[in-house]
């Protein structure tokens, strides 16, 4: 087997230890899911990954991605109400476009906003599923026009319901929680995280993408949970020097 064959294989596993790792009674949806975009770009060869998720009233919001440009391109998507993740998710099957830029017809909005603004030129949307029903999507960008090979496809599918496992973990179920309430802990997490991001790039002077990366840093170092780590940043000043300085 080449070394490249041994290489996706150590990454697969990596992958999918660090993800079972993580959904153990204690853990935070939002870190899950930062590790499974983090995993879609190195093992699917994409540029960059996102996660959108419907939330109580069904709405479509972006939760987790892998840079600040496929973020900006999950909320496009959002506000222009169409894209591959929109229509995956209504449909609850898989969108593969493999050129954006022959897209126009379909989602004019959507492109005339990436005119200009993203290098992205195909894009593959694959649903978190519920039983049959479609709880959000993971996109995966490439700046090159093409599509994925199947084999990758399935491998991102395979991804995606670790997701949903992650979002909807069986211990919250069985404990009576319904499906809207696990989503809406997923959509406040990110908000505060966001929240925790604008603090730390305030006074650090730093961007959010390196907010985010020092908040992350925190949680892993000292093992706790990154929801917990962003609110203490919020409402402590002093916490959130100590963030900022921790290597």
């Amino acid at each position: 087997m080449s070394q490249v064959h041994h290489h996706r294989e150590a990454l697969l596993t990596r992958a999918f230890v660090e993800l079972a790792d993580t959904l153990v009674d204690d853990y935070d949806v939002i870190e899950v899911l930062d590790r499974l975009v983090a995993h879609s770009v190195a093992l699917l060869s994409a540029d960059a990954a996102g996660i959108m998720l419907v939330d109580p009233h069904g709405r479509l919001r972006a939760v987790a991605w892998s840079s600040e440009e496929s973020g900006w391109t999950e909320l496009m998507q959002i506000q222009a109400d169409e894209g591959p993740c929109v229509d995956c998710v209504r449909t609850g099957q898989p969108v593969v476009v493999t050129d954006l830029d022959e897209a126009t017809g379909r989602w004019p909005q959507l492109i005339a906003a990436l005119v200009g603004k993203g290098s992205y030129r195909s894009v593959h949307a694959l649903p978190l599923r519920l039983r049959g029903q479609a709880i959000g999507g993971v996109n995966l960008f490439h700046t090159r026009p093409g599509p994925l090979p199947e084999a990758d496809l399935r491998l991102g599918q395979a991804l995606a319901d670790v997701a949903t496992i992650g979002i909807l973990q069986e211990r919250a179920i069985r404990h009576g929680e319904i499906v809207t309430e696990q989503l809406q802990t997923a959509l406040d997490s990110r908000v505060v995280i966001e929240q925790a991001k604008g603090v730390l790039s305030q006074y650090g002077h730093l961007t959010m993408a390196t907010a985010f990366e020092r908040l992350r840093r925190y949680s892993r170092g000292h093992s706790v949970l990154l929801g917990e780590v962003a609110r203490r940043v919020i409402a402590e000043r002093d916490f959130a020097r100590q963030v900022l300085s921790s290597r």
